[in-house]
Order: C-alpha cells, then structure tokens, then sequence
C-alpha cells in the first residue's frame, strides 16, 4: 500500500437539539440516500417489514416507541424509513475500535473508533428527547456509537469478532435506549440482558459512581457480563482469525491492560496512548483507520474528542456546537 500525497478531510459536527425537529431532520435528509442504498444492499425482501420492526420495539423498548414514531413522522412516514429507524434486523456491519476504563483517578472511559469515514454520520448529537439530556455520537441516525447522559452514564461499543447474524436490532439503538432511559450501570446490566442484538458487540459501560463492566453481546448465546476493564474485537477467545490478525485485536488489548497496571500514569497520558500505535491505526484501506478517539467523565459530565494535535470540547448538557475539519491519511 501507497499513501497518497494528499489527505482527504472529514467534517465533524456538533448539534444540539433538545426535541427532534429541523436540525434532526435535516441530518436524516443529508444522510438518508447512502443508508437507503446500505439498507437496500441485500434486497428489500431481506429486511424485515414495518409491523415486525414495530412490534419488536414495542416488546423490547416500549419507553422508545413514542420517540421513534415521532422520528418517523418528521421524516415523512414512508415505509422503507420507518423499517430503517428502527435499527431491526439491519444488514451486517464491522468495525474495530478499542476501549477501556482509567480509574486513576476520576474515572473515565475512553475509546477509538476504527472505521471508515466515508461510512460515519461524524455528527455528534445532544439531545431531551425522554426528560434527560444524552450527548455522543450518531450512527443510524437514531442511534449512538459511544455517549454520556446527563446521569452519568456513559457508554461504548467495539465489534465482537464473530461473523454470526441474528434476529435483533443493531446495538447503536440499543446503546441509545440505555442513555435515554438508565442512570446507573445495574440498570444497563439489565437492559443489555433482554434486548436481543443482531451481531456480536462489546459494550462497556461506567456509571458515576465509578461502577462498571463491559457486556458481551451475541445473537445466538446469552449475554456475558464481565469486570472487564478492556474491550477490543474478540470476547472471551478470538473466534474469527483473519479479522482477529487484520485488527490486531489481542496486540491491543495487551497493550491496554499493560497500561491500566502503571498505577501511577496520569489520565491524560494514558489517553494520549489511544493516538499512538498500537491503538491508533491508519488502516483506513481495510476499513478500520482511526476515526476518532472519545473520552467522556461521568462525575464531571465532560466530554472530549481527540485527533492528533487537536481536542474538542464538550459537556453532556452543553455541545460546543459547530464544526471541526479533521484530515485522514488515505491510502491506495
């Protein structure tokens, strides 16, 4: 592989909107012809129809419905939107992505984001929608990679290295629906154990109390509950091989649980770690280059997004709103 002599630039967005309305629907209108042709990649006959999607959500999150109704309603009501809102039984996806809790001090949960940037929403949202502010970043329009509520929780997600796809919705609503509706970790421990995900996923978890845990979620096995301070693509023993060496999943999480023992390493070095090797990857030719890297303090409530050599500043209940141009190393 070749890098090109130039870099292509990506603009991140921050929006605030307490209730959904123009500005959410103009993101929905921006990006709705690129996921329409995603949703649409395996046929129509593929997805399920807007009945079962409904009725799933009314089985799992019913506390959701009234919001994604009124989604559905602001973006016109077609059918094929509505099936795609509700984030059921969607086509596969893979990512890569690191995470982990510091609790050196006050705690906090940092990740990386590896994907493509061509394939990211980049639009960091903050949002009431049900009574309590919840900030992070979109995916689906209607759901979250990574975010805090203004309770404290904040919450991530990395890919669980198995190729299996089942009946279930895909976890960024899920991790939506456990910002929008629970304030503490026992509370998502709850949530993560009966709604059903459609991929493999890890999802970790810290409350403000400094609670924690990271979640294992499969379509085809019970969800796995775990102290696990470090989660990268692989659960409890790498499953998919080629993706496992094309990650460098088990390389990562070595390093990160190496760098959780230096008791004495300040935060601010240890989250200067996930913008340096063995973290932070330029493999934006395979679909897994560093996006971006989120930290987020559930006792402050402050949120960061770091590239190299630069970091923007937020707070749960308060975006810096705007936008930030960030460049990529493309290669070809």
């Amino acid at each position: 592989m070749k890098l090109n002599q130039h870099q292509d630039s990506f603009a991140f967005r921050a929006v605030t909107e307490a209730k959904a309305g123009t500005q959410w629907q103009a993101l929905f209108d921006r990006h709705w012809p690129a996921y329409k042709r995603w949703f649409l990649s395996e046929g129509i006959e593929a997805r399920q129809t807007y009945l079962a999607s409904l009725r799933a959500l009314k089985r799992y999150m019913p506390e959701l419905v009234p919001t994604y109704e009124e989604l559905v309603e602001l973006v016109g009501g077609s059918d094929l939107a509505a099936r795609f809102l509700s984030l059921y039984c969607p086509p596969a996806y893979l990512s890569g992505c690191s995470q982990a809790i510091w609790s050196g001090g006050e705690p906090l949960l940092v990740r990386n984001y590896d994907y493509a940037p061509a394939l990211c929403d980049g639009v960091i949202v903050s949002s009431q929608w049900n009574g309590q502010w919840v900030s992070g970043m979109s995916d689906g329009l209607f759901g979250l990679v990574d975010g805090m509520n203004e309770a404290g929780l904040a919450v991530s997600l990395t890919f669980g290295g198995r190729t299996i796809v089942g009946d279930g919705f895909g976890v960024p609503l899920i991790l939506r629906y456990i910002l929008e509706f629970c304030t503490t970790a026992k509370e998502a421990v709850a949530a993560l154990k009966r709604i059903p995900c459609h991929m493999s996923y890890n999802v970790t978890v810290i409350d403000r109390a400094g609670r924690y845990f990271t979640a294992y979620l499969s379509p085809d096995r019970e969800t796995v509950i775990t102290d696990a301070r470090v989660a990268t693509n692989h659960q409890d023993q790498v499953e998919w091989h080629r993706h496992a060496r094309a990650t460098a999943t088990v390389e990562r999480e070595r390093f990160l649980l190496q760098r959780l023992a230096l008791h004495d390493e300040p935060a601010n070095r240890f989250i200067g770690a996930f913008l340096k090797p063995p973290l932070y990857s330029t493999a934006f030719d395979r679909g897994f280059g560093t996006i971006y890297t989120a930290v987020y303090w559930p006792l402050s409530g402050n949120i960061e997004y770091r590239w190299p050599g630069e970091i923007w500043h937020h707070h749960v209940t308060k975006l810096d709103t705007g936008t930030r141009m960030i460049r990529f190393p493309i290669y070809q």
